[in-house]
């Protein structure tokens, strides 16, 4: 999987694997496959996510102590 992959891509790629699972006419083994990389993309996006909320914490909390008058 790309590392490089922004958010947007790896939801849009989620989307595509959960319509092609959802299609049902995969054999197992193909099926399964697809269920891993979507699992794969699923942690990718999380941690993402995780990455931005830290980010966002560090520039509120930021902005807090710079309008802390103590």
């Amino acid at each position: 999987m790309k590392e490089e992959l922004n958010f947007e891509d790896a939801m849009t790629e989620l989307e595509k694997i959960a319509e092609e699972l959802e299609k049902d006419d995969l054999d197992l083994e193909t099926s399964v496959k697809k269920f891993e990389q979507g699992m794969e993309l699923s942690k990718k996006c999380n941690e993402i996510l995780e990455k931005a909320e830290k980010k966002i914490t560090i520039l509120i909390d930021g902005e807090e102590k710079d309008f802390d008058v103590n």
